[in-house]
Parts: structure tokens; sequence; C-alpha cells
């Protein structure tokens, strides 16, 4: 298992509990981080962000006046947020899985419950490091890739391309010549 220095990563603390942002922000010093800062709620946080460069945001759900998830929605689609692509762990003590599929559908790369551990935030800082995600934009949502394995369709497909590289596969048509995207759709769909 490789360990990663963190000193050099910038992290913000997002949590309207002082004593567990001063809980995060003792972890993450302890963890060899030197650029830690905290805001008490979502929209301090967001303020923090136009002038301090987050690396990485550690952010609690529930807060007021904007809580965590509107906060993370806010950094991802809001027309002035400074940083739209930065990894965001939401730390919680709610684990149900309708949350942490909300959290997911929000932009969050990594979901922390609570009671933390330097092991378990360690882990999601590190998950964020090892697996980085490309970014998805759709007409509802824009974040990190929401796929975190790879799977192999083995149903119909969907895509227009790879339904018309089959069908003309399966016709034997005289131009039996595929296109480099066919043949890729082909091969997606095996």
């Amino acid at each position: 298992m490789q360990l990663y220095s963190l000193e050099r990563l910038n992290f913000l603390i997002v949590d309207d509990n002082k004593h567990m942002r001063a809980l995060v922000k003792t972890i993450l010093h302890a963890l060899g981080s030197k650029q830690v800062q905290e805001a008490a709620d979502g929209a301090d946080a967001f303020k923090e962000l136009r002038h301090f460069p987050a690396d990485i945001i550690i952010c609690d759900w529930n807060m007021s006046p904007l809580d965590g998830l509107d906060f993370v929605r806010l950094v991802r689609t809001g027309k002035d947020s400074p940083n739209p692509f930065v990894p965001i762990i939401m730390l919680t003590g709610h684990t149900e899985m309708h949350r942490v599929v909300e959290a997911r559908d929000a932009g969050v790369h990594e979901f922390l419950a609570k009671p933390i551990s330097a092991k378990s935030l360690y882990s999601r800082v590190k998950a964020i490091i090892d697996r980085p995600r490309p970014f998805v934009r759709t007409k509802t949502y824009f974040g990190p890739d929401r796929r975190r394995r790879k799977i192999e369709w083995k149903g119909v497909e969907r895509r227009k391309a790879n339904q018309e590289a089959k069908a003309k596969a399966a016709e034997g048509s005289e131009d039996a010549s595929l296109s480099q995207s066919e043949v890729e759709a082909l091969l997606r769909g095996m």
C-alpha cells in the first residue's frame, strides 16, 4: 500500500460543529497536512473558496443556513463557483442508503460516516488520489462519474451506434468493413 504525504494539499473543512472541525483538523495535521482552512457553514465555505485554493473539501451534511448538499450543488453548478471540480468528501452521521445515493447524485466524491478516525479519513483521501474519476455533465448532473467499477454490459445496447453495428454484422451485408467506432462498439458489447 502506497502512503501519500498530504503536506502540500490544501483542505477546507466545512462543519457547523467547532469540535468536529477541530477533530478533523487535528487528524489532517497528524497525517502531515499543513494548509487547513475552516468554515462554519456552506455559505461561509463558498466565500472561503474564492481566496483559498482547496484541493479537497471535507463537508458535513447537516448545517444551516446552507447545508452540505446545497453547498455541494453550489460548488458543482454555481455560475460563480471558483472550482467546480474540487473533490468533496461528505461527512455525516446519517448513513442510510438513500442519503449515500443523494450525496453521490449531488456530486460528492466520497462519503465518510461519523464517528471518524484517522484511518477512515486517510482512506477517503487516498481513494481520491488513487482513483481519480472523470467529470460528467448531463442535463441533470455535473460531478464525478458516479460509476465506481467497470461493468461489462450483456443486455440490449441502448446506443444507436452499437445497435447499427450489430445489425450490420448480423446481416452479413456485402459491405463487411466496419468503421473503428463500430468495431469498438461491437467489442464493448461482447
